[in-house]
């Protein structure tokens, strides 16, 4: 895995390879733990690009890419509504055994995956 998305000459990230490596993250993700935006944008060398990293996520159904598990830092179900139907993120991550309460993840730090002390580089 890259550890950085090569930046063009005005800081943006070059946004193909920026998806890739969203994707690339979101697949490490093991079943039942989730993630927030901010992690997987820290993951990749650009932490201030959380926004971007829904963004991504937002067209990820057509490449298969589980991004209900990815909720945002308050372990809030933000983009339930770019799913099938309002419910469709709730109803997969239940499928995982995580428990949502109030259009939030119970016991959030317990299900958090943070990719940049998860994944192994070796």
């Amino acid at each position: 895995m890259k550890s950085v998305v090569k930046m063009k000459s005005e800081g943006k990230p070059d946004i193909k390879e920026f998806r890739e490596l969203v994707f690339e993250i979101v697949n490490m993700m093991p079943k039942g733990r989730a993630t927030s935006y901010g992690a997987i944008a820290r993951s990749i060398g650009y932490p201030s690009h959380s926004r971007m990293v829904g963004r991504a996520l937002a067209d990820s159904t057509v490449q298969n890419i589980p991004a209900h598990r990815v909720v945002n830092s308050q372990g809030e179900l933000s983009g339930k509504d770019a799913f099938k139907t309002p419910g469709t993120m709730r109803e997969l991550l239940e499928s995982e055994g995580v428990t949502i309460e109030n259009n939030r993840i119970k016991n959030w730090r317990k299900v958090f995956w943070d990719p940049m002390s998860e994944i192994r580089l070796d």
